[in-house]
């Protein structure tokens, strides 16, 4: 999945600050914060298009130099820096480059102190969920996905191109994500249940399928089944806008009940 226009964009250390206090190499460290570093500004005045293909290049630039020259495992050991772009840089060179083998210390980056990234982290685990098969069914997936976004689409053959996809790929937890989320379109809200829970039986670190299970049983009736969704995909990931208060509503509409 092609990295979005990150939401973030962070100022260059001042000259001579130190970079290291880390687990990594001094030298390993400074490459990769200054690939990072070296991702375009916008520049006063340019429109939103020139920007975003300016921005796309830089990205296209980092992911290439990051393939170059690191392995995964030390991405990851990357994400233990103390100096918080360092961290940046990791978690969005995972999120370009990186496999389902780092989804669980990105869980992690989900609770780090900094507010980019938690954010950055959320995008790359979204990135590599996309990506997480053979590179056909990748490619299927935003097909049906980039289908499913029109609203000409027939929905009777985009359940049978997923039924296809899963059927060819059974392990892929984002096929039954985003099936799960057609279903809840057309109101079959126990068939998206169905989904989110392989989802979340084959990785348990999906908050969207915890946070889409949550509002199905919610559309179904069952607010207490809600209540446990809405808590675990809390539980994965503390910054999803609007959780905390849909939890503490069902605390207050299910009394002692939701205390539980």
């Amino acid at each position: 999945m092609t990295p979005r226009l990150l939401k973030y964009r962070f100022g260059v250390e001042a000259p001579g600050t130190p970079l290291l206090q880390e687990r990594g190499t001094e030298v390993t460290t400074a490459l990769l914060l200054g690939y990072y570093q070296d991702l375009p500004e916008r520049a006063s005045g340019e429109s939103a298009q020139a920007w975003r293909r300016r921005y796309q290049a830089g990205l296209d630039k980092f992911q290439q130099r990051v393939r170059t020259r690191y392995s995964e495992g030390t991405l990851q050991r990357l994400l233990d820096a103390s100096h918080s772009q360092t961290r940046q840089a990791a978690v969005l060179a995972l999120g370009m480059c990186g496999s389902m083998t780092v989804n669980r210390a990105l869980a992690g980056m989900l609770h780090d102190e900094d507010p980019a990234v938690r954010q950055m982290a959320s995008e790359a685990m979204w990135s590599i969920w996309f990506r997480a098969s053979t590179p056909a069914n990748n490619e299927e997936l935003q097909r049906l996905v980039g289908l499913a976004a029109s609203e000409e689409s027939d929905l009777g053959r985009l359940l049978e191109g997923f039924e296809e996809l899963i059927r060819k790929a059974p392990d892929f937890a984002e096929a039954y994500n985003q099936r799960a989320i057609l279903f809840f379109r057309v109101g079959e809200f126990p068939k998206a249940i169905k989904d989110c829970e392989r989802v979340l039986k084959l990785n348990p670190h999906h908050f969207g399928a915890a946070g889409g299970m949550a509002q199905a049983y919610m559309k179904h009736g069952k607010l207490r089944a809600a209540l446990r969704a809405y808590r675990r995909s809390f539980r994965i990931n503390p910054n999803l806008d609007g959780v905390r208060q849909a939890i503490q509503s069902l605390e207050k509409t299910l009394g002692e009940e939701g205390k539980r």
